[in-house]
């Protein structure tokens, strides 16, 4: 080595920029500690990430709150000269807002009594129902690489079949309940497995499909609401069915006093434990998380892509079935027409995303949702657009869907594939500029 060559020019060429730098006493860095490192990846996890995206939808509903109240506006025409008006109906618009909101779904303190009090909860948890049912079907063929966009389609479907093959029936409660039940499920799994027949016949992908379906339901249930002696009720030039059975609705689960929870949520449950056992237990769910992961991988160990296909989809169709069975045997008992589906289909997609394609995760945001649009009523009430509530659902999705801006936002920890990427990119950078 020349006398000439710096110190730390030799120290670099030993140790190039790549190689791990060492930490601990000796070298100026403490390894982190367990607390440390349990934090980061706190603060790295999905269920932090979704509880942000919450409260970060919250916050800019609150400003869009703010922003239509009437009282708002007026006062910010003088804030130069009184602003505390400003800001005291800013606060009363939103704090009113949310109070109203957490009245309306989860408790209400102004009831006259207990029953009345969290009735609020029992409305949303029937909400709720349907949208677990449905984004349930969504998230399993999510878990099996498939995107289900046709959850309107096969709860049509679903209710065309209990309407043709059960209400017609006289039969006791014991017998009429489970077998529409049964008939409703059977009809949306027969049409989401179509889908996925069709695909794995033809390699047709399952977002046009779906959606074309979804039309092919819709009309087809609605020209049999329009023909008597099919589904229209006897007697009646309305597009609409004969009332459900009473032997084949739902009974309520607490009483007459909350009529909106009904023994549909029971079993939605079960469909919840269902699904996640199917998935994250069972042989079968083991090759469909496979599929999801890598077709070709799959197929290369053995597997039946085709025939995996179409599982996926009968799954997936028959708990938009179950969806639409909670609507006819326990929501809308009064006969049904073509919206039976209330857009409860679409949201499906919306609560499957929020919760990450996980059975449990997706039963919490069917909640979520339930609450939400259980509270939109009382919202209403006071004078709060009903709209304000479907653009926090959007931006909750919208937020959960973009982790680093979340983290961008609340500066948190980056992740290891994130911090990959970033080290990627310069790298890159510096090779260009070399």
């Amino acid at each position: 080595m020349s006398e000439s060559t710096p110190t730390h020019e030799v120290e670099h060429s030993a140790r190039p920029e790549d190689t791990p730098r060492a930490v601990g006493p000796l070298f100026g860095d403490e390894p982190p500690t367990g607390g440390a490192v349990f934090l980061r990846e706190l603060m790295r996890g999905s269920a932090v990430t979704t509880i942000l995206a919450i409260v970060l939808a919250l916050l800019v509903g609150g400003v869009l709150i703010a922003l239509t109240n009437e009282d708002v506006q007026t006062a910010a025409r003088y804030f130069f000269s009184r602003p505390g008006d400003t800001f005291a109906a800013i606060w009363n618009s939103v704090a009113g807002g949310y109070e109203a909101l957490f009245r309306g779904a989860v408790f209400n303190p102004k009831g006259n009594d207990f029953a009345a009090q969290i009735r609020p909860l029992t409305n949303s948890l029937g909400f709720a129902a349907p949208l677990i049912a449905a984004g349930l079907g969504v998230a399993l063929a999510f878990r099996a690489g498939m995107f289900n966009i046709g959850a309107r389609g096969q709860m049509l479907i679903g209710a065309m079949f209990a309407g043709l093959f059960a209400f017609n029936l006289d039969l006791p409660m014991w017998i009429h309940l489970p077998l529409t039940l049964a008939v409703g499920i059977i009809g949306g799994a027969l049409w989401g497995g179509l889908v996925g027949l069709l695909k794995a016949k033809t390699g047709a992908h399952e977002v046009i499909l779906t959606i074309m379906l979804n039309y092919v339901a819709f009309y087809l249930l609605l020209w049999m609401l329009r023909t008597p002696g099919l589904l229209q009720a006897p007697g009646s030039n309305q597009p609409q069915t004969r009332p459900t059975p009473e032997s084949a609705q739902f009974p309520n689960l607490l009483g007459p006093q909350f009529p909106n929870l009904d023994w549909g949520f029971v079993v939605v449950i079960a469909a919840t434990v269902f699904v996640w056992w199917l998935i994250e237990r069972s042989s079968l769910g083991m090759r469909l998380r496979a599929l999801g992961e890598n077709p070709r991988a799959a197929r290369a160990a053995g597997m039946s892509v085709e025939r995996l296909y179409v599982y996926a989809m009968l799954f997936a169709g028959g708990l938009a079935g179950l969806a639409a069975m909670n609507q006819i045997q326990g929501t809308v008992t009064t006969g049904f027409g073509a919206t039976i589906d209330a857009g409860i289909g679409f949201d499906a997609i919306t609560v499957a995303l929020l919760g990450r394609s996980r059975a449990w995760g997706t039963f919490a945001a069917g909640i979520l949702f339930g609450a939400l649009k259980a509270g939109s009523f009382s919202m209403q009430a006071q004078g709060i657009p009903v709209d304000i509530v479907l653009v926090v659902q959007s931006l909750i999705v919208l937020f959960i869907a973009a982790p680093p801006l979340l983290r961008a936002v609340f500066f948190l920890p980056k992740t290891d594939a994130e911090k990959a990427a970033a080290a990627r990119a310069k790298a890159a950078k510096k090779a260009v500029a070399a």
